[in-house]
């Protein structure tokens, strides 16, 4: 199972691949993660990279493409992968698909969780962070701490929670948010590229409506690959 998935931050993406991750033992790639493992290792990609992020640059498609299609070919990746955040843009959703077709790394669907952008922004400000790793969001019915102010305290376990530094700064949201809703040059570009290449190629779309509750969306998920 090789899936690419889409979805504005706040959009439950993160949610849904790790259930899919759970239930049937597949790696979670996600871009960031390459970038910084790369650092790490100090691969000749990843001393590159570091040129660029260092003086706030983007890293260029010469770089991003064989980090993860390194990655994708990674061993844990045998049984398959959920590819998530990345393509952002038009150009490396091209240069995803024609690095997997010369790879010889068929991709299984494509998934695109849909939400309205206010709701994801709500719930991106929303988010706390339990250390035992419980879910919780002030904007989420079944997932909201408990207590009317901070400090907020896990539904679950009771154990005190945090905001996300990135997730409290409503410009750096704001920001995040342009680059995924931009249809002509940001992420909603790639996906309308990856949408058209999934009808030729005969490829899996499922589109999901990412403000249903949790288990809806994966009920839902589940049956749009054929998994139920």
């Amino acid at each position: 199972m090789r899936i690419l998935i889409f979805g504005p931050n706040g959009s439950g993406k993160g949610t849904q691949s790790a259930l899919l991750v759970n239930r049937f033992q597949v790696a979670h790639i996600e871009s960031g993660a390459i970038f910084r493992d790369h650092a790490k290792r100090g691969t000749e990609l990843g001393k590159e990279a570091k040129t660029y992020t260092d003086r706030g640059a983007l890293v260029p498609d010469s770089i991003t493409i064989p980090m993860i299609l390194d990655r994708l070919n990674a061993a844990d990746c045998a049984k398959g992968w959920i590819l998530d955040g990345f393509p952002r843009n038009p150009s490396q959703a091209i240069a995803l698909l024609d690095g997997l077709s010369k790879a010889g790394t068929p991709l299984d669907a494509v998934v695109e969780i849909q939400v309205d952008r206010e709701i994801a922004k709500a719930r991106l400000l929303g988010r706390r962070t339990c250390p035992a790793g419980h879910p919780n969001n002030l904007a989420i019915p079944g997932i909201q701490p408990v207590g009317e102010h901070e400090p907020y305290f896990c539904w679950k376990c009771g154990a005190e929670l945090i905001g996300r530094s990135d997730d409290m700064d409503e410009n750096a949201i704001d920001i995040r948010l342009n680059i995924y809703f931009d249809a002509e040059n940001g992420t909603l570009a790639a996906v309308q590229r990856v949408h058209d290449w999934c009808k030729k190629s005969n490829t899996t779309y499922v589109t999901l409506d990412g403000s249903a509750k949790i288990d809806q969306v994966q009920a839902e998920l589940c049956q749009g690959l054929g998994l139920t």
